[in-house]
């Protein structure tokens, strides 16, 4: 250790935190915040200090950026030069700066994130607006500060005549803080700082009249109010910005054109990832995308496929690409050098008060100019009358000391107004001259006065930053570029998919698509059908309902599991595709089954989902009611719907308002008829109570009807082909728990019951066979007959084929009435649950003939 020095032991703790603090109060103050008063971040600051002192003006010409930025990093900045080059670039750009800073020559690159020409290449000036931030900087309107080797002087701040901060906002990360100010119009915020000026207790709703919303330089719509407000109000907010789109017609392909894209966005960016969602299939409609953009304007075209709607692509670019972004707004400045969250009165008020302060320094540097001048125009004056003497006694001396001294001596004047006769030209001794220092002097006070006026009146500095601000507005003002769309509102999914009606579709082997209700086109009676779907080898359409895009649909499974899903999340395929396996869009188990479906209305209506009930039934005759309350919040990987005991399976499960009359029918050909009242709601994971008593141990319940039409019928059909159509009243109503009564009588020739539904004359029936055959009759033309009869014959089998399912669909005038497939019309019942067929119910079949 050197001799005189020592060790000062310092505790690590607090040298990180002191040093830190430090550190990050550096960053805060100067270089990451703006400051209040003329929005401009230190370097910002200097680079046009810098320009200003090198002279290069609006009206001047362009010098290399390389020369401004030696300029600024050599005199005030002394940080790397890329810093300086950076910010000089970003403000000669028209997409990152409301208005322009710096007006720019050469390559400053792109919105599409192409980076500018090197400094040595570019070349730059100031545009005629920054000037107006650098007036009156030489009349001691601003304090200035030495640089960082304290040779220079420069200012703390600019005396700037335009709001800064709200016209071309800011944004910078500091440590612990970060600002993000978005840009504002000129003539608005020039509207509402004159209306703040006016009555200083206006409120900031009162100011939103005036400035509306933000202003992006790259257009764009604001979408939705809400965010607006809360950061005029605040000082943050989030404002959701959107491209703005048309949709025109271009060789005959219907196209997307964006013209303007949000703030920030980087062009070429968007448009790949648009592409890469396009090429994934996540955005369905979109053939090809081309950039037409030139020096006219922006031009991206979305070509769109032929059986697009172009305005559900369009939602569809907004919700998945930057097409819409978000702005989040959070006005952190420096306020006499401490950060400070700012509303929009706030950043008015800092402002005016600043410009306030700038135009009474400014009135005083003039009156202190205008006095001084007053008294060398007085001691002028003087010697212009007392000439002849003056210029003996200048004569008679024998240096300008020695006449400087005489003259005060002579006419008492002072040191300042006898230098200035001593150095007064010959040419002032004309008769005119004279004149014009009188004159002069007489002007001088009068602006004296006038000045004196200013300063001892604060309405008159308040009318003068006024009219100040009125000729900016006029010089600079312009049109909004961002539109304003106040009803637009967060976008759900819900407002990109219409709420059409469409036909689901589920295979026996459990394929599963929605086919727009459209594509079912209507068929005379006696037709013979059209190709429904394409299903693999042995597979046949199994269950068919119509519902909408809205709605929700709710799979229950053999073990007892509930999965959810809504109506538009299915897979869309044509009429004859064969649609995607359930077990891909629900996470099922490997040795479950979907059993069930059924398609509700808004599960987030309260009234409605505590005023319907699901109601269950087992193989083995259990059966149990839910609110649909309980199913209301749904888990990726399913909900418990019913606790299944060992050896059962869930059968089949209904949608009821809790007034329907459940039927149960078992294998052994008896039936129960209950009142639903008679089970109580129980909560998800009990396994229900007893429904029907089983015959035997072979025996089981084949299906489950929720009955609300009371003067429906009730059909069954055997697995031989034989069915029967007979009275409700025919079946008593009893308690749940029972036995049941025959409702057909089983022999060998019948084979034992599969099938059990409520019907009407307007119904058809489907009934397809193990072997794939299909046909399909019109109910009405089976007659009512006593429960029971063992029934008539409904189809032919041959050999040992027999029914393996039987399916209900609706039939009207223009229904189809082939035995091949089932067309449009197929309005199933969904009358009071969505759902059309217990789970071994089948639509329609391909495979048949």
């Amino acid at each position: 250790m050197a001799e005189g020095e020592k060790l000062i032991p310092i505790n690590i703790e607090d040298e990180m935190k002191s040093a830190y603090i430090d550190y990050s109060m550096s960053v805060i103050v100067s270089r990451a915040l703006p400051d209040v008063r003329d929005g401009l971040k230190p370097v910002h600051r200097r680079v046009l200090f810098g320009m200003h002192e090198l002279g290069v003006r609006a009206n001047s010409a362009h010098k290399k950026s390389a020369r401004i930025v030696g300029e600024v990093l050599g005199k005030y900045h002394p940080h790397g030069d890329t810093s300086v080059y950076d910010a000089m670039v970003r403000m000669a750009q028209d997409w990152s700066l409301r208005y322009m800073l710096v007006d720019g020559q050469g390559n400053f690159g792109s919105i599409d994130g192409d980076s500018p020409a090197a400094m040595r290449y570019t070349e730059a000036r100031m545009q005629k607006i920054s000037e107006e931030m650098l007036a009156d900087i030489d009349k001691e309107t601003v304090d200035h500060k030495l640089n960082f080797d304290d040779t220079l002087q420069e200012p703390t701040v600019l005396p700037t005549r335009i709001p800064g901060l709200l016209v071309n906002g800011a944004s910078g990360i500091a440590v612990g803080m970060a600002t993000n100010m978005p840009p504002h119009n000129l003539t608005e915020v020039v509207n509402g700082t004159i209306a703040y000026i006016e009555n200083n207790d206006i409120e900031v709703e009162e100011l939103m009249t005036h400035v509306k919303a933000p202003d992006f330089p790259t257009g764009g719509t604001i979408y939705g109010y809400d965010g607006v407000k809360e950061a005029f109000q605040t000082g943050r907010g989030r404002i959701v910005l959107r491209g703005k789109a048309n949709i025109e017609e271009v060789n005959g392909r219907e196209c997307i054109i964006v013209d303007e894209i949000p703030y920030q966005v980087n062009k070429a960016e968007m448009i790949k990832k648009t592409a890469d969602l396009v090429n994934e299939k996540k955005l369905e409609g979109i053939s090809t995308i081309r950039d037409e953009s030139d020096r006219k304007g922006m031009r991206i075209v979305y070509v769109l496929k032929r059986d697009a709607i172009p305005n559900i692509v369009l939602n569809k670019l907004y919700k998945y690409t930057a097409l819409q972004s978000s702005f989040s707004v959070n006005n952190i400045a420096l306020v006499k050098g401490r950060p400070q969250l700012l509303n929009l009165k706030d950043l008015i008020h800092y402002f005016v008060e600043h410009r306030h302060e700038v135009v009474v320094r400014r009135t005083t540097y003039e009156l202190r100019k205008a006095e001084e001048r007053a008294h060398i125009l007085e001691g002028l004056i003087i010697a212009s009358d007392n000439i002849d003497e003056v210029i003996k006694i200048i004569r008679a001396s024998s240096n300008a000391d020695e006449a400087r001294n005489n003259l005060i001596e002579r006419f008492k004047l002072s040191e300042i107004q006898a230098r200035a006769i001593v150095e007064m030209r010959l040419r002032q001794l004309t008769g005119l001259e004279q004149d014009k220092l009188r004159s002069e002097y007489e002007e001088i006070i009068k602006t004296i006065a006038d000045l004196k006026d200013i300063l001892d009146k604060k309405d008159r500095r308040m009318d003068i930053i006024k009219e100040e601000l009125i000729v900016i507005r006029d010089k600079y003002g312009d049109e909004r570029r961002s539109n304003i769309e106040y009803s637009g509102g967060d976008l759900s999914i819900e407002d990109m998919i219409p709420n059409e009606k469409v036909v689901i579709t589920i295979s026996h082997a459990g394929y599963i698509k929605r086919t727009s209700l459209n594509e079912y086109k209507t068929q005379n009676r006696g037709g013979v059908g059209q190709k429904a779907s394409t299903t693999r080898n042995e597979d046949f359409l199994e269950h068919l309902f119509v519902g909408t895009n809205h709605q929700y649909m709710l799979f229950f499974t053999q073990k007892g599991k509930c999965f959810w899903m809504r109506v538009y999340e299915i897979p869309e395929g044509a009429k004859t595709s064969k649609g995607r396996a359930i077990q891909n869009l629900i996470n099922i188990e490997q040795d479950d089954k979907v059993m069930a479906f059924i398609c509700t209305q808004d599960l987030k209506d309260e009234d409605y989902i505590n005023s319907h009930y699901v109601i269950m039934a087992t193989k083995k005759g259990q059966v149990k009611k839910t609110s649909l309350e309980q199913y209301s919040r749904p888990r990726t990987n399913g909900i418990n719907a019913i606790t299944i005991r060992e050896d059962d399976e869930l059968l089949e499960a209904k949608l009821t308002t809790g007034e329907s009359q459940v039927m149960l029918a078992l294998k052994s050909g008896k039936a129960i008829r209950f009142e639903e009242a008679k089970t109580r709601p129980m909560g998800r994971n009990a396994s229900g109570v007893r429904g029907i008593t089983l015959a035997n141990d072979n025996d089981a319940v084949i299906g489950m009807i929720a009955v609300d039409d009371m003067e429906s019928n009730i059909l069954v059909v055997s697995e031989n082909g034989y069915g029967k159509r007979s009275s409700l009243d025919d079946y008593r109503i009893t308690n749940r728990g029972g036995k049941g009564v025959k409702t057909i009588s089983i022999t060998e020739k019948t084979g034992n019951l599969v099938s059990i539904k409520n019907v009407t004359d307007n119904d058809d029936l489907m009934i397809i066979n193990k072997s794939g055959v299909a046909i399909r009759m019109a109910v009405e033309d089976l007659r009512v007959m006593g429960r029971a009869t063992q029934g008539v014959k409904l189809i032919n089998l041959k050999g040992k084929d027999s029914i393996a399912a039987v399916a209900k669909v609706m039939h009207d005038e223009d229904d189809v009435n082939g035995d091949d497939e089932v067309d449009h019309t197929t309005e199933t019942d969904v009358s009071n649950d969505g759902t059309t067929i217990d789970n071994s119910d089948s639509e329609d079949n391909n495979n048949n003939e």
